[in-house]
């Protein structure tokens, strides 16, 4: 028999607070008061502060018919820490605020809660507040990472500069393609009461898509081999799109060759299985959250020794535009076909 859940209003909005944060401890200095009062009290005296805001929405950004509560809440948090590491920063605190309706129980949020929790201790970050309230529709997710970054390291999109490498870490297309198999797999249970979904041979898909990691790692190779990039970001829409953010703001062009690109074998195996252009899902597939970024030229060696960094193209002045170089050697332009966010969205039955 089911464990009985716990209907929210039960304990309210205090007590379901208290229940999800009861056990926190900080670890980070800068974390001077944490919850319990009406503000988190944090001080960074000798860094400059970094903060960003994610809000994700049931419906748009997740479907729970295939995404694990706890999954989703590390899912939440890690893409928060993310842009952390996309300014050369180090993610330090979070706040977590949460609309929820009322078909979710107590125990439904401290399993989304413990997701959040897992990842800020595999992050070194504290919870240090947040919100909560009711929702008419679905979940909702809104979190604030606070970091920290010394002045003369912190990366924007704005640096790049003719000549500048284009380097990006880990492999691309996974995320969009595990989106791929979950959502072809929802569709084949429609109606089906006992079916069971087939991950076989593609866990790295599916892990990409509902579990991905931030690349603190990255930061820290880049830091020992004593490089700061000219420009970097995260690829949360797609290759495409990052790299055109990136040459908008530093009005320059690039290039970019396609044989270059990292692709994981079995994204090349789901492509193939779906019927897709491969090189069309790694440029515009988004959610991987590796890092792209550029870094001046006589960085090539030193760079290209960091395991997980592949150098991917060059900028070039903004008259020669920015172009997908195949392999054949033709130029094509780039453009940006990843996730809209502010796309049209069709209301729920």
């Amino acid at each position: 028999m089911d464990q009985k859940l716990t209907e929210i209003s039960q304990i309210g909005e205090f007590g379901l607070i208290d229940r999800l944060t009861s056990d926190l401890k900080t670890v980070n200095e800068s974390t001077l008061r944490s919850v319990g009062d009406d503000c988190a009290v944090l001080s960074y005296p000798k860094t400059d502060v970094l903060v960003s805001t994610d809000l994700l929405l049931e419906g748009v950004h997740f479907d729970l018919t295939y995404v694990p509560l706890k999954h989703l809440g590390y899912k939440s948090a890690v893409v928060n820490f993310s842009d952390i590491y996309a300014m050369n920063g180090r993610p330090r605190q979070i706040t977590v605020s949460l609309g929820i309706s009322k078909r979710f129980a107590v125990e439904h949020i401290e399993e989304l809660y413990s997701g959040i929790k897992l990842a800020c201790q595999i992050y070194g970050v504290d919870l240090v507040g947040g919100d909560t309230t009711s929702s008419r529709q679905g979940l909702v997710i809104s979190i604030t990472a606070i970091g920290e970054a010394e002045h003369s390291k912190v990366v924007s999109r704005d640096g790049a500069k003719d000549t500048d490498l284009i380097c990006v870490s880990g492999d691309l297309g996974a995320a969009y393609m595990g989106l791929q198999l979950l959502e072809r797999e929802k569709f084949a249970s429609a109606g089906q009461k006992d079916f069971q979904p087939d991950f076989s041979g593609k866990e790295y898909l599916v892990e990409r898509q509902l579990k991905p990691e931030a690349r603190k790692d990255i930061i820290e190779e880049l830091d020992k081999a004593g490089i700061v990039p000219t420009s970097m970001m995260d690829v949360s829409d797609g290759l495409s799109s990052e790299l055109l953010h990136i040459c908008k703001q530093s009005n320059t062009g690039c290039r970019v060759y396609e044989d270059r690109i990292p692709i994981d074998y079995q994204t090349a195996l789901m492509a193939e299985e779906l019927n897709m252009n491969l090189v069309t899902a790694a440029l515009n597939g988004g959610e991987d959250y590796e890092l792209l970024f550029t870094v001046p030229l006589h960085c090539h060696d030193n760079v290209s020794k960091i395991p997980g960094i592949k150098v991917i193209g060059h900028i070039t002045k903004p008259d020669l535009g920015c172009a997908l170089i195949t392999r054949d050697g033709t130029e094509i332009p780039l453009k940006a076909q990843g996730f809209n966010h502010m796309a049209p969205v069709e209301e729920t039955k």
